[in-house]
């Protein structure tokens, strides 16, 4: 185990000409890790010696959140301190980039006005626009070394060993690799199928994770020789939750909850109310990040910022191990589109399916490039799983409400069990709260937000938010009893906003067979209506009750639109279909689109061209 006694060298060299009111400040992040896969929180996972020792000499966080599943929303989040969907940063990958609001900056101009020298080595992945310069370095030689003598920093190290693409290899590698690799000890997760292709990925990723292990010893031996270990607060992060199928994207714990280890050198123990080498149950969360280093730099933390400080002078471990409570929330990855929130308050999880019908397993061309999902698929298309396995690809609840103490991976919910309606409750209205005064934006559509809110978002949300509000509580119609909501459905179908009848379509296919009574006006709304996006949700809840629209029909309302968000949010209906029955067809055409959403004008990897190429049987 790696020792980080204080050596003479750290007193002669570097350190001693170092400001040592103002700690320097690390951020060792790597990629796609959830907490599942590191032996430091569960047995069987991957053993991590550097990390151990850090966190042997500091603090282990064991309820510590991204508040997305994915990385540019993660990275957004995590270095503004604001909830992305309050200021439109929520898609991934970005379609266009937002402009953040004039009194939100990302934290390393803040550290820089106050002295820090601040690097960036070399991922940034932001959803907005960068005003000016952010970082003093940012790239993949970015590097503290290059500061003033004396001056404190503020660097980040990615390290990308453990990202998804490692695990993109093919069928030869994983026959080649059966043949020489012991699987025995893997244990796979209770809703992935126990299969030779599952145990290799899962193992597979655990080397990498002991891979980028090492990675992390250079880098702490590094700071070590220059003197500057005893000078420097360490936080050690994954980027947002894991890799395997059913993390990554997706809002369970295997997708949010993150290791993070901190290390408060003795000089600055005055900054952390925790004893070194405990753990501790505090939640924290991304939003989190931004004002803990500016309270341990010494920093004012501006009112723009959403999230409280966990380090800092004057905080009380009592305070802050009262902390129990966490948002998630996920939206566009890739092509893929759905809206889904959650809320965590102690050891139960509420979450809320707000396009229920859409499954889990929705196909995504990147997520799909991992034999593990294509396996998984096949073996649910033949019947070969069982219930808990099979959940993926079926349509969800509303809402789900699980016990994290019992149910850790998620699988059993409780919504529907009277014994626990007290704490659905509780959640549900925690969470409205919650959407409400951020003023969620995606219960409008990103395409509606990329034509009318990029350049002034903080206009864009005041002027939505009284109707964001309306369509929150339209999407909570599909909480209750049909005929106790019917009236005002129906009154949702008929308004005069293009949204609200949005909303009443999504919540309509909810119900399902239930909503029949409202065929003839959401096919008069399928036929007629002016926003594209409001007639395919009416098609939506057609096809989904097997009402027969004719191939012409849809590709007749494809057309319509010249607007290429629009079309990929349209087709992701389509896709959720087929995912749903692989034996669905509808004869689509490309040529309904301009030529240039597709190669070679663009890249192969356009949205719409990955949708088509799924839609057309030519992925």
């Amino acid at each position: 185990m790696r020792t980080f006694a204080i050596i003479v060298l750290s007193l002669i060299t570097l350190g001693c000409s170092h400001d040592d009111s103002k700690p320097n400040i690390l951020w060792i992040v790597t990629e796609d890790n959830s907490v599942h896969y590191m032996n430091l929180y569960t047995e069987g996972g991957a053993e991590m010696p550097t990390i151990s020792s850090i966190a042997s000499e500091g603090l282990v966080f064991d309820n510590a959140f991204s508040n997305a599943p994915v990385c540019s929303v993660a990275r957004s989040t995590l270095i503004t301190g604001v909830y992305a969907p309050r200021i439109g940063t929520q898609y991934h990958r970005k379609m266009s980039k937002v402009k953040l609001p004039g009194d939100v900056k990302p934290l390393p101009v803040y550290l820089k006005e106050a002295g820090y020298y601040t690097t960036n080595n070399a991922k940034e992945d932001y959803n907005f626009i960068k005003d000016g310069k952010v970082w003093d370095e940012s790239s993949g030689k970015a590097t503290y070394k290059n500061r003033k003598e004396g001056q404190p920093f503020f660097h980040v190290q990615n390290f990308h060993n453990t990202h998804e693409g490692q695990l993109h290899f093919n069928k030869e590698h994983l026959e080649s690799a059966l043949k020489t690799n012991n699987l025995d000890s893997i244990k796979p997760f209770p809703y992935h199928p126990d299969t030779p292709t599952f145990r290799y990925t899962q193992s597979l990723l655990h080397n990498h994770h002991k891979d980028v292990d090492k990675e992390i010893g250079k880098l702490i031996d590094d700071l070590e020789n220059d003197g500057l270990l005893e000078n420097t607060i360490i936080f050690y992060y994954g980027d947002h939750g894991g890799v395997l199928p059913r993390s990554k994207g997706y809002i369970y714990e295997s997708g949010l909850n993150v290791p993070l280890v901190v290390r408060v050198p003795e000089k600055f123990k005055k900054l952390s109310p925790f004893k070194r080498g405990s753990r501790t149950s505090t939640f924290v969360e991304f939003v989190d990040l931004v004002p803990t280093v500016l309270s341990i730099a010494g920093i004012k933390i501006p009112k723009s910022v959403d999230g409280k400080p966990f380090l800092g002078k004057g905080l009380k471990k009592q305070n802050l191990e009262k902390q129990n409570i966490t948002f998630g929330y996920a939206d566009r990855f890739d092509e893929k589109y759905d809206l889904v929130r959650s809320v965590r308050k102690g050891k139960f999880k509420y979450i809320r399916n707000y396009q229920p019908f859409n499954v889990d397993g929705l196909y995504n061309f990147y997520r799909y490039k991992m034999l593990a999902y294509k396996e998984w698929y096949e073996l649910f298309s033949e019947g070969k799983l069982n219930e808990v396995q099979s959940q993926f690809f079926k349509a969800r609840a509303p809402e789900a409400l699980y016990n994290i103490d019992e149910d850790p991976h998620e699988t059993n919910n409780l919504a529907n069990d009277e014994n626990y309606n007290e704490t659905l409750i509780e959640l549900r209205n925690e969470l409205n709260n919650h959407l409400v005064s951020i003023n969620d934006l995606s219960f409008l559509p990103e395409p509606h937000l990329l034509q009318n809110g990029l350049n002034d978002i903080v206009d864009y949300s005041e002027k939505n938010k009284d109707l964001i509000k309306s369509l929150i509580e339209i999407s909570d119609l599909m909480l209750y009893d049909y005929d106790e909501v019917s009236p005002q459905i129906k009154d949702a179908l008929n308004n005069d906003n293009p949204w609200v009848r949005y909303w009443g379509l999504i919540v309509s296919s909810t119900f399902g067979d239930l909503a029949f009574e409202n065929n003839k006006k959401i096919n008069l709304i399928f036929e007629n209506d002016s926003e594209n996006l409001v007639r395919m949700r009416a098609a939506e809840f057609m096809l989904l009750n097997n009402i027969e629209i004719s191939d012409s029909k849809i590709n007749s309302l494809l057309a319509r639109s010249n607007f290429e968000a629009e079309a990929n949010l349209m087709l992701n209906t389509l896709a959720n279909l087929k995912t749903k029955d692989s034996n669905y067809k509808l004869k689509l055409g490309k040529e309904v689109f301009p030529d240039d959403w597709f190669p070679p004008i663009r890249n192969e990897n356009a949205l719409v061209n990955r949708r088509m190429n799924y839609l057309t049987n030519n992925e």
